[in-house]
């Protein structure tokens, strides 16, 4: 009898929950809440999460799966797997690195990110450091000329899809970020000034790095060739968390975040917009059949910011089958939100989603090991829905569908 030995390797954790705790220990509280945190009781939050738990998959025997296949197309590019990133902004307080090791990251594991508006690197070093063909957010911040200039430096970059983010009229209430200063005038108090040195790692690359405002909003201001409407570096400063208290409230946050954008909006960034154009934030089937039927998007993800804004809002896999039932015959669509297991992404493809976007899971791993830990994040994604495809005795992703899943109310 031969024996085989593989050694594991004990710095790389095994699931998503273990990437999270061991950046739970590598991060200050101001870092931690901002990324784990959510709007007012975390109820949505949390039934993002506990959403998928109450499906189930069904399995068959005798199958003879093999190898199978967990390629999927997300955004008209063929991924290795069904699972791609979500747009974060402030990567940086994760990890000086942030969006360029987030896009590296996901390039080596056969996926790819959305970079975000409100990102630590710009549109042109991101294009810069990565190979492939790439995705960029869009908040519709400010006045046109500012939104029409980040389009067309996108596109310049070439960035081949657009996401318009629609659920940020205001900021929702994260108290957990407020309790350390964020969206109001930051001061260094003795507790928060504690905290940080206690993370001597992070906080020497928060000093000599400084990636953690939004860059394209200090790009912007500091321009001479497109002027920063007032309203715009209201936004710069609550991102930074520099407003001060004339903008701290929901009401004054309105007269300068998004609390105006409307269809009409959107109509203008899609004629302007070449390439691909998906509505983010949705979920609401007649949303979703007014952006694809009027607009002409070319898909919709299913989200609500991760529980980050409206609180007791539905889950985003609960939200997502009646949007597919709309408009899935005619439109891409794709889920954020609660997503950190594959069998998560497999259960949101089988109630018709084309794939999935996660946030904070790749953040863990970013915030721990930076591109390594992203990447090892999605290989985690990968592994697990491989072997749970097996288990199931399904050939692969493309194979999915409503058949393979199963309700507590259902019988086979």
């Amino acid at each position: 009898m031969v024996y085989s030995f593989a050694w594991r390797d004990r710095s790389s954790p095994l699931s998503v929950e273990a990437w999270r705790q061991l950046a739970r220990r590598r991060l200050p509280a101001i870092a931690w809440k901002y990324i784990e945190g959510g709007a007012d009781d975390l109820i949505t939050v949390a039934e993002n999460v506990s959403g998928f738990r109450r499906w189930r998959l069904r399995q068959r025997s005798l199958i003879g799966v093999g190898t199978p296949g967990t390629a999927a197309t997300i955004a008209k590019t063929p991924l290795s797997l069904p699972v791609a990133l979500a747009p974060t902004g402030a990567a940086g307080l994760s990890h000086w690195t942030a969006d360029v090791a987030a896009a590296r990251g996901a390039e080596a594991a056969g996926s790819r990110l959305v970079l975000s508006t409100a990102s630590s690197y710009s549109l042109e070093e991101v294009a810069a450091a990565t190979q492939h063909s790439r995705w960029f957010q869009l908040y519709p911040f400010g006045n046109r000329e500012h939104v029409g200039t980040l389009m067309k430096r996108a596109e310049a970059a070439g960035y081949t899809a657009l996401f318009v983010t629609v659920d940020v009229p205001v900021v929702g209430n994260r108290e957990g970020e407020r309790s350390e200063g964020m969206g109001s005038s930051w001061s260094l108090t003795p507790r928060r000034a504690c905290n940080m040195l206690l993370h001597p790692r992070w906080l020497r690359d928060v000093v000599i790095h400084k990636r953690i405002a939004p860059i394209h909003y200090r790009q912007m201001q500091a321009s001479g060739d497109v002027p920063m409407p007032t309203k715009l570096d209201v936004v710069r400063r609550i991102f930074m968390g520099a407003a001060d208290d004339a903008v701290r409230s929901a009401e004054a946050q309105s007269r300068y975040v998004q609390a105006d954008l409307n269809w009409e909006d959107l109509t203008w960034m899609r004629d302007r917009w070449k390439g691909a154009l998906y509505v983010k934030g949705v979920l609401d089937p007649d949303d979703a059949e007014r952006a694809v039927d009027q607009i002409g998007a070319d898909g919709i993800v299913v989200s609500n910011h991760g529980g980050r804004q409206l609180d007791r809002t539905l889950a985003s896999i609960d939200a997502l089958p009646a949007i597919v039932a709309r408009v899935g015959n005619r439109a891409e669509v794709y889920l954020d939100g609660g997503v950190r297991r594959g069998t998560d992404a497999i259960v949101a493809v089988c109630l018709g989603a084309r794939g999935v976007f996660i946030g904070r899971p790749y953040l863990y791993g970013l915030a721990a090991a930076g591109e390594r830990g992203v990447q090892a994040v999605l290989d985690i994604f990968r592994a697990e829905i491989a072997r749970t495809l097996v288990l199931m005795g399904c050939p692969s992703v493309s194979a999915l569908d409503r058949s393979w899943l199963l309700s507590p109310r259902d019988t086979i």
